[in-house]
């Protein structure tokens, strides 16, 4: 058997995958954020490290407990800078991926270096690793001072599990320090952001192994000695191996925390212009490209808690209902900012055309709406990299809602295919990439699809409509960027 960690931003995810692929137990436990102050986004990862033992305690729990595990795979949350000292210890709270404060280092990081772009093929933005350094450098010195490593979060858990200081392609992509095509680390973007090469981890491919579990925690969780500890995966690329999304054309569309649509390539075909990510995939000569929207499923939670229903599911049954109140207000998902296309952390929730007869199911149309338009720019901004769409597969905890379905496929001009695995997270992928690391199998035959439940095509009713309403959501950035660069840049 298998143990694939998913190490989110809300929750860490353990699953135990046996030899044909199922998942035969799981184990979840919560995380929380810390926003102390405007743009700021943090965690501790002391409480990383625990919510993971105590995962794996449940699991070990079980009568057949953990004595059929011979590797383990991890995923997690990408860009998040764990900075420690000589000494492994942990210097200050993780900086997140959803973390906006370092636009000014951004600039300074491309007046230092012109190239990095061109040297990355990324767009330099605040979520990504490398600024958040150069703002550590600047507004807390003595803890910059003291960096002798820097890890990505997945690869902290690394850490303690194995003592390896470690990580791999497709998760070091998103660093900015990495030089994607070479599939090794930039000495020049390093430099230019003030660190040592020695800082950053060893890499290796996410189907690779990079150490072995430390025997305290073999017997802790009753596994045997030498299990493995793979390379692993960023989250969306350890999602894509779990959806089998590895060919050329290969798409999925994660509904999650954020939005992500992310495209499988066996080339490097970087667009920084528009921020789409051109990253390395978590298998060998493999890369992909992906568009990112940093609120997708939060904004529909966020809606809710605004509009004071019990969930999800009981405002989107007064959504299917209200048609008396269309249309809806325009709705800006930039709740946390925003990446593809607009690269723009001051970037803020809103909504346009409020009238008194709009109430919390017109809100949350909206909501449903305004996420798929964004996801639209981002698609947009992937073809204009020459990105190559041959099917879309929808993933995420969003992807449960038929309605948002129909408005997705219409806003994307696309058919949505909907599968019937009862896993294929970034947990579940991170277990195959564990598999492959043990026993050395083509990742082609591990790494599969699942079956199709149900595809949702686009509803040529809604076509028309829906395209005006999203040509008045760009309209609206456009006006309102500078209002987002004056107000954001105050409240920083």
């Amino acid at each position: 058997m298998y143990v694939g960690i998913d190490l989110g931003t809300s929750s860490v995810k353990v699953v135990l995958v046996d030899a044909e692929q199922r998942t035969v137990a799981s184990a979840t436990r919560p995380l929380d954020v810390q926003r102390p102050r405007a743009l700021w986004s943090e965690q501790d990862p002391e409480a990383w490290w625990c919510a993971t033992g105590e995962a794996l305690d449940e699991l070990a729990g079980r009568p057949d407990g953990l004595a059929a595990v011979r590797g383990i795979g991890l995923s997690g949350q990408m860009h998040g800078a764990t900075l420690l000292d000589s000494r492994d210890r942990v210097l200050r709270p993780a900086i997140l991926w959803n973390d906006g404060r370092s636009g000014s280092a951004c600039e300074e990081l491309r007046r230092r270096l012109p190239a990095v772009e061109r040297i990355t093929g990324n767009a330099v933005m605040p979520g990504l690793t490398a600024p958040k350094l150069l703002w550590v450098a600047e507004h807390e010195p003595e803890v910059f001072r003291h960096v002798a490593r820097v890890l990505l979060p997945k690869d902290y858990l690394r850490l303690r599990l194995t003592g390896v200081h470690a990580s791999e392609m497709s998760d070091a992509s998103g660093t900015l320090w990495l030089d994607v095509a070479r599939r090794a680390w930039s000495s020049e973007v390093i430099e230019a952001s003030g660190l040592a090469l020695s800082v950053l981890p060893e890499l290796y491919e996410g189907t690779q192994v990079t150490g072995v579990l430390k025997p305290e925690w073999a017997r802790r969780w009753g596994m045997p000695e030498g299990v493995v500890v793979a390379g692993g995966a960023g989250d969306q690329a350890a999602g894509a191996a779990a959806a089998g999304v590895v060919a050329p054309g290969q798409a999925l569309l994660a509904l999650g925390t954020s939005g992500v649509l992310f495209v499988a390539s066996e080339r490097f075909s970087p667009n920084p212009d528009e921020a789409v990510h051109a990253f390395c995939h978590c298998l060998p000569a493999r890369w992909h490209q992906m568009s990112v929207i940093l609120s997708a499923a939060s904004s529909l939670a966020w809606v809710v808690a605004l509009t004071g229903r019990r969930d999800e599911a009981a405002l989107l049954s007064e959504v299917e209902a209200s048609g008396a109140q269309y249309p809806p207000p325009i709705f800006l998902p930039y709740l946390s900012g925003e990446r593809t296309p607009h690269n723009d952390p001051h970037a803020q929730g809103v909504f346009f055309g409020l009238t008194h007869d709009h109430g919390p199911a017109a809100l949350g149309r909206a909501v449903l709406e305004g996420v798929a338009f964004a996801l639209a720019d981002g698609q947009s901004a992937l073809e204009a990299a020459g990105s190559k769409i041959d099917s879309l597969m929808v993933l995420g905890g969003g992807a449960q809602s038929p309605l948002w379905g129909r408005i997705l496929a219409t806003v994307l001009g696309r058919p949505l295919a909907y599968t019937d695995a009862p896993d294929t997270g970034p947990a579940f992928g991170a277990a195959r990439l564990a598999r492959i690391a043990e026993t050395g199998e083509d990742p082609e035959t591990i790494c599969v699809p699942p079956p199709t439940r149900n595809v949702i095509d686009p509803d040529p009713t809604w076509t028309v409509e829906l395209s005006e309403r999203r040509a008045l959501y760009r309209s609206l950035y456009a006006r309102l960027r500078d209002v987002f660069a004056r107000e954001g840049g105050a409240a920083k």
